[in-house]
């Protein structure tokens, strides 16, 4: 799944749910939920083992994904103000749901090999992944993004 949703699911949780011990965990564990509905995204390590690096287009992808993700995390926090310790904890929130795919931004990007990250952590991602084709797997990542929104303003 892209990053977007799963910062804007993590930020609603955020929003929703006032207590950080709860809510951390419970953002971090929506990043391997979502990975269970049907989505599309560039297939980084497919392209990695083909080409020796992730393509042009892919990283165009995961730029552009990273921006969005940081304009509406960071919104969200800022619907939190003035109550600043809220709107960190959104920000924190949005950083552990999309944890477990930063881990590997190294191993991709600036090709940092990793024993742990080759042989368990990268199989156990592909593991939950449920891929499709991109029409339909941008539609689920649209239709949670809407969901988080209805949630967080609901």
């Amino acid at each position: 799944m892209l990053e977007t949703p799963h910062v804007v699911v993590a930020a609603a949780i955020a929003v929703k749910i006032a207590n950080p011990a709860l809510a951390i965990p419970i953002a971090l564990g929506s990043h391997f939920v979502l990975e269970k509905v049907p989505h599309w995204n560039p297939h980084l390590n497919t392209e990695f083992k083909k080409y020796g690096k992730v393509t042009e287009r892919s990283t165009k992808i995961v730029v552009v994904d990273a921006i969005a993700s940081l304009i509406l995390g960071s919104s969200i926090a800022y619907m939190m103000l003035p109550d600043v310790n809220h709107a960190v904890f959104v920000l924190v929130a949005c950083l552990f749901g999309v944890l477990p795919d930063l881990i590997e931004a190294p191993y991709f990007f600036l090709r940092k090999k990793s024993q742990f990250l080759e042989k368990v952590w990268i199989p156990l991602q592909k593991s939950l992944q449920v891929d499709t084709s991109p029409l339909p797997g941008l539609t689920t990542q649209f239709i949670t993004i809407l969901a988080a929104f209805w949630w967080i303003l609901g």
